[in-house]
């Protein structure tokens, strides 16, 4: 079985590859290897490997940024997505996607299902839907695991820059009307290996029945503030030092970005439990994980 693994160096990326060599013939790549937002530079690589499966770990992340680079965000999250969809197509060959919460315009308080009408409300939503079509109307064998509020031990995510900011500053202000589950990257990595087990690696004839779109997130909710005080009090028990000592909820008026976020970002995880049997830890739990991790 040969792998062709790209966004190495990103936070789900980094984890497949350290898990996937021990299962297969993994060649994993990043944006130093060749282009990724160049379709061309993607096929040339797609050619001369020939691999059975495809992971699509690499993605233009940068919300903000996308609201002023949307030529490059669609590069690299739509039309590269499509270039592979269709390579997969031609070659008998599976393709494994990520997408995101933001997909979605974030109104009710009820979580998201896959069947759900998606309509983004920025510019990144915008390229993760194109991308995700794209690969949903092709005729190749794929999963599209959709996650949320991702974060890793290490890599420039929420959490890191709350350890950061929270050993700097006596006054943080957090935003409080944004939910969602923080999912840590280590934990989709894990499901995504444990899915390819499960379907004896992105078998082509299983993916066509129970591929498609997949919500794949920690369980449970908070706000960003919810995950901040989390994120202290955990930190503290670990012996983290920090200057901390008010932790003040905001709503998103009062921290305004380029891109504006939804509001709500809870995804069910009821396809992910009933086709692949896998029931996810709570986010609280995860963080935990992670945080052990940092301060071994």
């Amino acid at each position: 079985m040969k792998v062709l693994l790209t966004g190495r160096k990103g936070q789900i990326g980094s984890h497949l590859a350290r898990l996937l060599p021990g299962f297969c013939d993994c060649w994993a790549v990043d944006q130093d290897d060749f282009d990724l937002s160049d379709t061309g530079d993607v096929l040339a690589a797609l050619d001369g490997f020939k691999p059975d499966l495809i992971i699509n770990a690499a993605a233009y992340t940068n919300v903000d940024s996308a609201e002023k680079n949307r030529d490059l965000a669609f590069a690299m999250n739509a039309n590269v997505p499509k270039v592979m969809a269709e390579w997969a197509a031609d070659n008998a060959a599976t393709l494994v996607h990520y997408s995101t919460d933001y997909v979605y315009d974030g109104s009710g308080d009820a979580p998201w299902v896959e069947t759900d009408l998606t309509e983004p409300i920025n510019v990144y939503g915008e390229s993760k839907l194109a991308g995700d079509m794209a690969v949903s109307v092709s005729r190749a064998s794929h999963l599209i695991l959709r996650t949320s509020w991702i974060y890793a031990a290490s890599g420039g995510n929420f959490l890191r820059t709350m350890l950061a900011l929270g050993a700097e500053r006596d006054i943080l202000k957090v935003v409080d009307d944004q939910i969602g589950a923080p999912t840590s990257a280590s934990l989709v990595a894990s499901v995504t290996v444990d899915i390819l087990n499960q379907t004896k690696f992105g078998g082509i004839e299983t993916f066509k029945t129970k591929g498609g779109v997949v919500h794949c997130t920690s369980s449970g909710e908070t706000s960003w503030h919810g995950f901040a005080t989390a994120i202290f009090e955990e930190a503290a028990k670990r012996g983290c030092s920090l200057k901390v000592r008010n932790l003040i909820p905001i709503s998103s008026r009062e921290y305004p970005v380029p891109a504006v976020r939804p509001a709500n970002s809870r995804l069910s995880l009821n396809r992910l439990s009933s086709d692949f049997q896998i029931e996810m830890p709570h986010w609280r739990d995860t963080l935990c994980h992670v945080l052990d991790e940092i301060f071994a």
